[in-house]
């Protein structure tokens, strides 16, 4: 296995696959000269690192028995492979990591670019190398997986075929936001911390409190998880990934009856009914949009003039209705001729027209300028609305934020977005959205308030700068003590840190930390075993992994019951894939030996349901249970 990356997902994924898979990896860095720490924003760079400083005494104070976590992130590197520096994944490079002898090669630069043409370079050098492209831009990521897989296909003379060389040279383009994406946007659901998205079916893992004695706690689809211990523990260690006591992850009916005092994760089949957008703001009509309410009475009363002096004239004059409006008009705008010989009424009510008209002038003029300020600021950024309440304020609109983003107003949930830097890529998408945005620096005072915090629902904190995101959050809950908060963090350690000290401060109040790396790493490394991840579930700071498997080739899945295939502490099988029609599964393959694109998933499974060969399922697992439902054909497989 060979991983090449400039940032922490690299090192992260070297790491699963070494300490999950027992993978030989080499992993290609940029020179350790270059690698520079994470940047501090403007103002905030002694105001973090003082914070910093403050947290971990304050956790070194109350955690003396603790265990200490340094070297982390890079305990990999231990568990076999090497390591190589390179500024570029040139063709050399590539050589040099053995690119022409490896069975996958994962492409996690943070450029779109880099992670193509490295792509490229080791299509050519090996076509029979399975590739994991990391890349932003889902569109082209389509365009690219089929263009490499073709030239594998052509290269190893496959054609179109699907047999076991063709998946070995498989492409899969992953992006590390749309897999973090769900699970950070799902803690602005009310009662949702955890969210997993298949086939367009929104799936909830919901933490439930432990039950009462003589209670029995309900496991919706199914049990995920037990809690762990100290979960419940404002000082407990639940906000790392190793703690003490770790949660149990996808339990049997024996372990969750005899677990007490330990909450649960359970499976849910939900649709989103949280806080919404304002219900009139989708019926506004155009032409309430164009012109402000002042302007829009001030139409309307000239039209109701219009309408009395029209009505007056055909009384006076005794005309027809159509006609009597005519002439009206016509002394509107002045181009009637004088009422000379006419009689004392009609010269008034021709007097009253030609003032009216005059009036008209300047409210027309009004209308043309306050439409021209409409187009001209439908392209700015909106400002937060006075009476706003009940959001989500989201810091933060690079990669990771803008997914989020789009992901919390797919579910109708209202944001206010906070950016520092005004080229940042998500103002577009806010702009697009329609999107309240704050531009400044969150450390800055005045910055928070600007978004409404002290009213918001949640705040999530998605900067890529960990310190940033803790002050930002320790500022959010100096205003509003119980404000729900999700940090963006990526060191392990400070995360501990953090996230002890704000579940001792604020013990009733929701705190939550995700790293990125650690929610995406899984994905990427079951893409390189040649394996569809559907998504991630964070258990406190471990994973959950959903999977889409095909049965044939899995001595533990084929031929036997979905009872019997469960194995508790690895996997579940939650779901069977059929054709839409089919009762029982295993509908005929397409010419590509893929399922037909009219299937669906049947989630009610009965423990009796004997699984084929045919088959494909929806399991969770756990990173080491998937690895060792892989491991026989990874045995089997053969290097180059």
């Amino acid at each position: 296995m060979v991983v090449c990356g400039d940032d922490g997902l690299a090192h992260r994924l070297a790491a699963e696959l070494r300490g999950v898979y027992r993978e030989q990896v080499t992993l290609v860095v940029p020179p350790s000269g270059r690698r520079v720490p994470q940047p501090v924003v403007g103002r905030a760079r002694a105001a973090s690192a003082a914070l910093l400083d403050m947290v971990n005494a304050a956790v070194n104070r109350s955690g003396n028995g603790d265990q200490g976590g340094a070297g982390r992130e890079g305990a990999g590197q231990a568990g076999g492979g090497r390591e190589l520096e390179a500024t570029e994944p040139t063709e050399d490079v590539l050589a040099d990591a053995g690119v022409e002898r490896a069975g996958a090669l994962a492409l996690v630069y943070d450029d779109d670019e880099t992670n193509i043409r490295a792509a490229l370079t080791a299509r050519r050098l090996n076509p029979r190398l399975r590739l994991v492209l990391r890349l932003y831009n889902r569109r082209l990521g389509q365009h690219i997986e089929d263009l490499l897989d073709q030239s594998a296909a052509l290269a190893t003379g496959n054609g179109g075929a699907t047999g076991p060389g063709a998946a070995e040279s498989s492409t899969t383009v992953l992006s590390d936001a749309d897999t973090a994406a769900p699970a950070l946007a799902a803690t602005a659901l009310v009662g949702t911390s955890k969210i997993v998205e298949t086939d367009g079916l929104l799936l909830r893992a919901v933490e439930r409190n432990p039950p009462l004695p003589g209670q029995v706690a309900d496991p919706g689809l199914c049990t995920l998880a037990l809690l762990s211990a100290t979960s419940n523990d404002p000082a407990g260690a639940d906000g790392s990934e190793d703690s003490g006591e770790g949660p149990q992850l996808l339990p049997d009916a024996a372990a969750v009856q005899a677990a007490t005092g330990r909450g649960t994760v359970a499976l849910e089949q939900v649709s989103y009914s949280g806080p919404s957008l304002p219900a009139g703001r989708a019926s506004v009509p155009p032409f309430a949009e164009l012109f402000s309410r002042r302007l829009r009475w001030s139409l309307a009363g000239l039209a109701a003039c219009v309408v009395a002096l029209a009505v007056a004239l055909m009384v006076v004059t005794d005309d027809h209705p159509v006609h009597a409006t005519y002439v009206t008009l016509l002394d509107l705008f002045s181009i009637n001729e004088p009422a000379h010989n006419a009689d004392i009424g009609r010269q008034i009510l021709q007097l009253l027209s030609g003032f009216l008209g005059l009036l008209l002038l300047p409210v027309l003029l009004a209308a043309v300028l306050e439409a021209l300020g409409t187009f001209r600021t439908a392209t700015a950024l909106r400002k937060p609305p006075r009476g706003i309440g009940g959001h989500v304020v989201l810091l933060g609109l690079g990669k990771i934020g803008t997914r989020v983003l789009t992901r919390l107003r797919e579910m109708n949930i209202p944001v206010v977005c906070v950016e520092a830097d005004p080229e940042a890529r998500g103002l577009a998408t806010a702009r697009r959205l329609r999107v309240p945005v704050v531009l400044g620096d969150v450390t800055q005072e005045g910055v928070l308030e600007a978004a409404k915090i002290q009213r918001a629902h949640s705040l999530l904190a998605l900067t890529s700068v960990d310190t940033t995101n803790l002050e930002a959050v320790l500022y959010g809950r100096s205003v509003r003590s119980g404000l729900r908060v999700v940090l963006r963090l990526y060191d392990d350690d400070f995360a501990t840190a953090a996230y002890r000290t704000l579940r001792a401060a604020h013990p009733g109040a929701l705190t939550r930390s995700r790293s990125v790396t650690h929610l995406a790493a899984p994905s990427f490394a079951g893409a390189m075993m040649g394996r569809q991840i559907l998504g991630a579930i964070p258990v406190e700071r471990r994973v959950l992994l959903f999977a889409r498997v095909e049965v044939a080739g899995h001595p533990q899945l084929e031929g036997r019951t979905v009872g019997e295939a469960f194995r508790a502490g690895a996997w579940r099988v939650l779901a069977l894939e059929v054709a839409d029609g089919s009762a029982s599964g295993g509908g005929e393959a397409d010419e590509e030996g893929e399922a037909p694109r009219e299937s669906r998933l049947v989630w009610d499974l009965p423990d009796t349901y004997v699984l084929r060969g045919e088959d494909r399922v929806v399991l969770a697992a756990t990173r080491r249970g998937l690895a060792e439902l892989l491991g026989r054909r990874t045995r089997e497989r053969s290097p180059g």
